[in-house]
């Protein structure tokens, strides 16, 4: 039979090992923080395409970094800028361009509206909008959501379930894009030599999805696991981006900062 005290130095090593279970329970779980559903209504969503070897881009870009919140949690407007490549032999090599980024300009424009590839580039919600400057992008009165997307981080990688809701999309397409905040260049060549130009949203890392059968109530799960590190310098955010297979339209967008 124990002592009293021996009961009570028992009790607390129980309670002492039952809260570091209830920790090591607690740790997937807040591994798992890092969330975001999509609303009701589409979220906006505008993509840039630009360069440093451009000389009517650095506007362009301010533009957009004025225009879109750079707060990650701000779900109802995504920013993405797009590097692409055409300008590097000009004299200038733009370290953030991408081939991948070129070619999706390219298909981009056999949906969205415009006669050919050109920068600086501003599509809203797959439109070519030449009138940028003047553009509208966030209002209360934004379309219904045909589909709902829910995205969370698991460990390294991040995992979405897309389920399509009435009206949506029969084959429905998505991409995610890792974006970055803050980058500055001193550009030493090119059309913009001796300008320092600053770029947020830019897209370091991008990966396709391949297109899929889309059934109303039917959640698809899809995963990405990025292939460049978060970097405390420049937050970053983990975009995904629904598109309507048959047009390339988007039809939600989801992101998360981690």
């Amino acid at each position: 039979m124990k002592r009293p005290g021996s009961v009570f130095r028992a009790c607390g090593r129980a309670i002492v090992a039952v809260a570091a279970l209830a920790t090591l329970a607690a740790a997937p779980a807040a591994a798992q923080t890092c969330a975001a559903k999509s609303g009701p209504r589409m979220a906006a969503l505008v993509e840039l395409y630009t360069s440093e070897g451009c000389d009517s881009c650095p506007p362009a870009d301010r533009w957009l970094s004025s225009t879109v919140p750079a707060d990650a949690n701000a779900a109802n407007t995504i920013g993405i800028a797009f590097h692409v490549d055409y300008w590097d032999r000009l004299g200038w090599k733009d370290r953030f361009a991408s081939t991948a980024f070129t070619a999706r300009q390219a298909a981009e424009q056999t949906t969205n509206g415009a006669r050919f590839s050109y920068t600086p580039q501003v599509v809203v919600d797959g439109r070519d909008r030449t009138d940028w400057s003047r553009a509208r992008v966030a209002s209360a009165a934004r379309p219904s959501a045909t589909v709902d997307v829910a995205l969370a981080q698991r460990g390294d990688r991040f995992v979405a379930t897309v389920t399509p809701g009435a009206g949506s999309p029969k084959r429905l397409a998505a991409y995610w894009a890792v974006t970055e905040q803050g980058h500055s260049t001193a550009v030493r060549a090119g059309e913009n030599e001796g300008a320092t130009l600053h770029h947020d949203f830019v897209v370091r890392d991008y990966e396709p999805v391949a297109a899929w059968a889309a059934r109303s109530g039917a959640a698809e799960t899809i995963a990405f696991t990025p292939s460049t590190r978060s970097d405390a310098a420049h937050p970053r955010s983990i975009n995904l981006v629904v598109l309507d297979a048959a047009t390339g339209r988007p039809v939600q967008a989801v992101k998360v900062g981690c």
